[in-house]
């Protein structure tokens, strides 16, 4: 009985460290290929309140390099917490500081310049707004999409 009980302590410890090496390599897989970089403006210069591209789409595994701007003269957010969930972020970096782990809102103050790197891996559509009053209001919303790897 001693031996059945070990045996499947054994078993079960192989399957969980298989699991962690399964989800650890994805991750590291896409940090060594070269990121597509997209541009987003929080804003314009003249005041407006929108997101340019006000419409994304990313592919399941693959590695974006997301250069978020601020051309405006006031301050706004990137806020999509529901697909913030959905990807691996490596990092966000800006004015000489790199933050890594879970990021669901980046605030952009006039002039400011931010890069997000991630990894999709949770396909589905995902709102996108500034969470300054009256912003998403006045427009300033977008949809960001994650879509399965084709075959």
């Amino acid at each position: 009985m001693h031996q059945l009980a070990a045996a499947l302590q054994n078993l079960l410890m192989a399957l969980v460290l298989g699991l962690m090496v399964g989800f650890a390599v994805h991750p590291g897989e896409a940090i060594a290929a070269p990121a597509d970089s997209l541009t987003v403006h929080l804003g314009t210069a003249d005041g407006s309140l929108r997101f340019e591209p006000d419409q994304m789409q990313f592919v399941v595994g693959q590695r974006y390099r997301l250069v978020l701007d601020n051309p405006s003269p006031e301050k706004h957010y990137f806020t999509a917490k529901d697909f913030a969930d959905g990807i691996w972020s490596q990092k966000v970096q800006a004015a000489g500081v790199e933050v890594k782990g879970a990021i669901h809102e980046l605030e952009l103050k006039p002039g400011a310049i931010a890069e997000w790197v991630f990894v999709p891996e949770r396909p589905g559509r995902y709102e996108l707004h500034c969470a300054i009053a009256g912003h998403a209001e006045a427009g300033m919303v977008g949809q960001l999409e994650i879509v399965a790897a084709s075959s």
